[in-house]
């Protein structure tokens, strides 16, 4: 699984960084998390806010702080 949180690197963003790498170690997730701030590469998933996470290539949370149970959700966990 490839897991992208997109941010502009404020305290936002490192929090829902923060939130996805908990679940996904505490829940043995076998994924690749990746901290993505280069605007150019943000502007490809045509969001306008960040914080947001992208799941194999498709963005689920855009313009919050996920939750831990959001995180499950959208992970299956």
């Amino acid at each position: 699984m490839e897991i992208k949180v997109l941010g502009s690197g404020c305290s936002r963003c490192h929090k829902a960084l923060e939130m996805v790498e908990k679940v996904v170690k505490e829940n043995g997730v076998d994924a690749h998390v990746e901290y993505v701030t280069d605007i150019m590469k943000i502007m490809e998933y045509n969001i306008m806010a960040t914080p947001a996470v992208v799941v194999d290539g498709v963005v689920k949370i855009k313009g919050s702080v996920p939750s831990e149970a959001e995180v499950k959700k959208i992970l299956g966990v």
